[in-house]
């Protein structure tokens, strides 16, 4: 079959460069046998021309890319070799250290061998069906990648699916996630577990149209004002600690921070959300009279909010967190979600003050707690956005108005001293006073995706 093939590319709006049979009648019995079902559930985003033949249908379905890039995560094993490498230390210096911090060697190792073991059967399978590919890992990842890339696959985790999606402005360009340790990460993100085993099948089924495109909405911002650096600070490969991220921040801010005078887009997407707030909760040191020894207080964050064009609210509060359908399932589920326990002691004291006449058995506050953690999903393809307010203070100066609700545009002002704003928990950027970021939703942004049945 692939001798049928020739250099021919056929370039199709929302579908990938397609290799070309020598004829177009035998190419268009190919199409229409095997991907008219599949076709049929592919929706493109609102606002995006529709297919208007079963034809131009079937193409637009297709997945055979010419040229991928394999972004691979960097193991535990990994990232402690490279931090003890530049102290000279051996391999046996190192397994010393790691019992010392209660770490196994072995354990790490073991980890780092099956993710690359999997790794190694993806590259394998994708070079075997004459695919081009490039490996990469985080710090070699670019642009230039991704301009190179038909497609760009991570092998990793939802770590790793959100730094290869980050990077990908174009929304032509899919992302497809590949668990490489299903025992020791969730991978919501990603294929199911067994095509981590079973790649070549995952591979065919995307040849035959057997899957469908899912458009994640994401998150884009807008900068302007003082108190802004726009160098980003990559905490995925720093793997920084939180008075080391500060000083990160600290390093660049006397040089580089600058007014930015009018609304500047930054170039990158968020696919979970967007978490602002004061970088250490801690930050403020008062010294002991005891020699090297301070102790800290608690630093709310000091904010003006306006949601959707509205008035302008002063709030204090332990950060601001605006998700995507993708992330209400991540951090945002976790700062919203009730508690047993919680929606016990509620539910009694509605009793008690005889607004309930129900029996009170733990079936019916399992099913209330649930379908209120459920009230916090949404599916990632709708095109808004939700906001969390965690832990607001409430007095005669501050208020919250809504600690949590939906928008479809959220403008901030800070008026922080040590603030960032950190993008999919993996690149943060400088927001002091003065700083205001206006974060919102364009269809034009939705990053596609793969669907596919176990």
């Amino acid at each position: 079959m692939r001798a049928a093939y020739v250099s021919s590319v056929l370039c199709l709006p929302f579908s990938l460069p397609v290799h070309t049979p020598r004829t177009m009648s035998s190419y268009r019995r190919l199409l229409c046998c095997k991907c008219s079902a599949a076709a049929a559930v592919h929706r493109p985003p609102s606002g995006a021309r529709c297919f208007t033949t079963r034809q131009q249908q079937c193409q637009a379905v297709l997945f055979r890319p010419s040229r991928v890039a394999v972004v691979a995560k960097t193991t535990r094993y990994e990232f402690e070799q490279q931090r003890y490498r530049y102290a000279g230390l051996s391999e046996e210096d190192l397994k010393e250290l790691l019992a010392l911090k209660g770490s196994s060697y072995n354990g790490l190792l073991e980890r780092h061998n099956i993710h690359t073991r999997n790794v190694e059967h993806i590259v394998h399978s994708l070079r075997k069906e004459g695919i081009d590919v490039q490996l990469v890992k985080r710090r070699e990842y670019d642009e230039e990648t991704v301009r190179w890339a038909d497609a760009i696959i991570s092998a990793g985790g939802d770590g790793t699916m959100l730094l290869a999606a980050s990077k990908i402005l174009d929304r032509s360009k899919p992302v497809i996630g590949v668990n490489t340790d299903p025992e020791r990460s969730e991978g919501h993100l990603c294929l199911p577990v067994r095509y981590t085993y079973a790649f070549p099948e995952a591979l065919h089924k995307l040849y035959r149209g057997e899957f469908r495109w899912q458009w994640r909405q994401r998150i884009r911002i807008y900068l302007e004002g003082t108190g802004i650096n726009l160098t980003p600070v990559d905490l995925h490969e720093q793997q920084l600690s939180l008075e080391q991220h500060s000083r990160a921040h600290l390093n660049v801010q006397e040089h580089k921070s600058a007014e930015v005078l009018g609304p500047y887009l930054l170039p990158l997407r968020a696919l979970n959300e967007v978490f602002i707030g004061e970088s250490l909760s801690s930050r403020v040191n008062y010294k002991s009279c005891k020699p090297r020894f301070n102790f800290s207080l608690h630093r709310a964050s000091y904010y003006e909010i306006s949601v959707d064009d509205g008035p302008w609210e002063k709030q204090k509060s332990s950060g601001l967190n605006v998700c995507t359908g993708t992330g209400s399932k991540a951090w945002s589920y976790n700062i919203n979600k009730m508690a047993f326990q919680a929606v016990d002691e509620v539910l009694k004291i509605a009793k008690k003050q005889e607004y309930l006449n129900v029996s009170l058995d733990r079936k019916l506050i399992e099913e209330v707690t649930r379908a209120y953690n459920d009230s916090l999903l949404y599916s990632p393809e709708e095109p808004k956005m939700m906001f969390s307010i965690r832990e607001p203070i409430a007095n005669r100066v501050f208020s919250s108005s809504r600690q949590r609700g939906f928008s479809s545009k959220i403008c901030l002002r800070s008026r922080c001293w040590d603030a960032c704003m950190v993008v999919d928990g993996g690149t943060s950027f400088e927001f002091n006073d003065g700083a205001i970021a206006s974060i919102m939703m364009d269809t034009e942004d939705a990053l596609r995706t793969v669907l596919l049945d176990e």
